[in-house]
This record gives C-alpha cells, sequence and structure tokens, in this order.
C-alpha cells in the first residue's frame, strides 16, 4: 500500500532526492559542474586535484561575447579543506563567441578564467550578520555554477572589438569604415540655400 513518502535514489553512497525531496539538498552529484568533497575529510590542509571538462551552460558570458552553450569548459582545480569550509581555487578555459561593438563583426577568441572562492560548510553555526553571497557547501557538494559564470563575465572585456582601431560603421549608411577607409559622402546642403542650389542646377 503506498505511503505517501518520498523515493530516493541512492548511487554509489551518494543521497540523491528524488521527487518531494527536501529542496534545500538539490545538487545532483552526477551533474559536471557539481564537485563532491567528501574525499577531502573535512580535514584542514587536505587537498585534491580535479581536472575536467564540462558543457558550457546556457548564457555563459555577455550578450555581445559568451561561451557557446554546450562547447567545451575545461576546468583546472584544486579543492583544499580549511576549518571553515572548502577553498576551491582554479581556472576555466573556453572559446568565445560575439561580435565588435564597433562594426558588429563576428568574433571568435579564447579566454582563460582565474577564480578563488570559499564554501563554507552548511552545517556549521554562522554569524547571522555575514554576508549573504557567501558561497555554501550542500551536503559536501559544491555547485560551481554560478562562480563559473561570476569568473567569465569578469574575465570578458567590457567592449570586445575585432581590431582595437576598429573604425567602425559609417554613421550616415551604416558601411563598415575597415573595407573602405577612403569613404566619404558629400557635406549635406543647408536647407536655406537649397533653393538657389536647385535654381542654379536648372540653369546649368
Amino acid at each position: 500500500m503506498a505511503t505517501g513518502a518520498p523515493t530516493v535514489t541512492i548511487h554509489n553512497d551518494l543521497f540523491v532526492p528524488g521527487t518531494g525531496s527536501d529542496p534545500l539538498n538539490s545538487l545532483d552529484p552526477r551533474a559536471p559542474l557539481v564537485l563532491d568533497t567528501r574525499e577531502l575529510g573535512r580535514r584542514p590542509g587536505s587537498q585534491r586535484e580535479v581536472t575536467r571538462s564540462v558543457p558550457a551552460p546556457a548564457d555563459l558570458g555577455i550578450e555581445v561575447l559568451r561561451v557557446p552553450e554546450g562547447s567545451p569548459v575545461e576546468l583546472d582545480l584544486r579543492l583544499e579543506a580549511v576549518m571553515e569550509g572548502v577553498l576551491v581555487t582554479g581556472s576555466a578555459t573556453a572559446e568565445l563567441v560575439g561580435e565588435c561593438v564597433r562594426c558588429l563583426e563576428p568574433i571568435t577568441d579564447k579566454m582563460s578564467a582565474p577564480f578563488q572562492e570559499l564554501y563554507v560548510y552548511d552545517d556549521i553555526d554562522h554569524d547571522p550578520d555575514e554576508d549573504d553571497e557567501t558561497r555554501r557547501l550542500e551536503a559536501d557538494l559544491v555547485d560551481l555554477e554560478p562562480l563559473l559564470r561570476d569568473a567569465v563575465v569578469l574575465a570578458l572585456p567590457f567592449q570586445p572589438l575585432c581590431t582595437e582601431d576598429c573604425p567602425g560603421l559609417c554613421a550616415e549608411c551604416g558601411a563598415r569604415l575597415a573595407d573602405d577607409p577612403g569613404h566619404t559622402h558629400e557635406a549635406p546642403i543647408d536647407p536655406r540655400w537649397a533653393g538657389l542650389t536647385q535654381l542654379q542646377q536648372d540653369e546649368d
């Protein structure tokens, strides 16, 4: 007879919440950007090196320059247990696509974003006045995605250019000036003299 109890699944001694489980323990240890720190044993000074390639999550970057969704992101990490939690230090390397903010030409590039963050244990007392942005472990799991997003955005140029001296687009017709360095337009006629100009043309 059904009891209505939530279902759970055990994978390699890891508790994976099922439907109806506690939403506070929502991390999936099998997710590419979730790290299991239990091997450190909460022993200050213990370390673990992690190198992995993960697919880029959606919207990783800024509007004009980003890591394509699903493309590989190479992670080189060191996890170190400290008194308060786990210190994560490393870098993320990935290919970029975007467009020049001056001439709108497509841009491809490569970036490496360094980062370091302390993830505090979730079962120890915390100062109520503590910064709300403090990152926490969830059942000894690290959610790396928010840290990765912050690191990538900080590593990107605010206004990416195809070349440092890109002249941009013609303000009058939109032509790409780098393709036509001598691009010019006739000076506009002062509307006060437009009638005289037309009269001269008629006489000619």
